[in-house]
């Protein structure tokens, strides 16, 4: 099937993908757009994937101030080359970054970084707090790793939800801009300040 240009272009607005791989995705859907838009993320994760152990010394930091300056916070963000550091695309990318992190007020990047410890404790705390609800033992496991994941979940920026698409989490938003941008992207790490 061939795609039409006002499916691609659709495809296009929506993804920011190139007018090939809409295209081709459109083809790939059989004219679907949401099956699509599915295909061109499968396909964004593949090629993130690929570009994840590649260096990434070049990038910006942004500052970004919120409710009168009540709020503040610095993010870096990493890229391959200085092309892609001053690309409109990234700049946005480190702002949105910014700003949901003034929002949601993470702890930590990913849930890589907590170390063996804070998690042991939050189990512990946790697998009291599920005692105490008469649970039975054989589940009172699955509970408590469930709430684990979900708390550090909240607290991991790269889990969290992406505050201005509630249908993507920033993993999923960094995946997609690593795939637009052709380039690995990190977050290497931020401070929020508040008064």
């Amino acid at each position: 099937m061939t795609a039409s240009v006002d499916d691609i272009k659709k495809l296009r607005n929506m993804t920011g993908a190139g007018v090939l791989d809409c295209r081709e995705a459109l083809e790939g859907a059989d004219g679907d757009v949401e099956k699509a838009v599915v295909l061109l993320r499968e396909k964004g994760l593949s090629k993130a994937a690929k570009r994840a152990d590649r260096e990434a010394h070049n990038g910006r930091v942004e500052l970004y101030s919120h409710g009168d300056g009540r709020i503040g916070v610095m993010v870096e963000v990493n890229c391959e080359t200085d092309f892609v550091a001053k690309n409109k695309d990234f700049q946005e990318l480190t702002h949105d970054l910014a700003m949901h992190i003034a929002a949601l007020n993470p702890e930590y990047v990913s849930c890589d970084e907590i170390d063996f410890e804070t998690i042991n404790n939050k189990k512990t705390e946790l697998s009291e707090e599920v005692k105490k609800e008469n649970k039975p033992l054989e589940i009172v496991e699955k509970i408590v790793e469930g709430k684990v994941k979900k708390h550090f979940d909240e607290i991991c920026l790269m889990s969290q939800t992406f505050v201005k698409n509630s249908e993507m989490t920033i993993g999923e938003l960094m995946t997609e801009k690593i795939a637009k941008l052709g380039e690995n992207i990190k977050v290497k790490k931020f401070v929020r300040f508040e008064i």
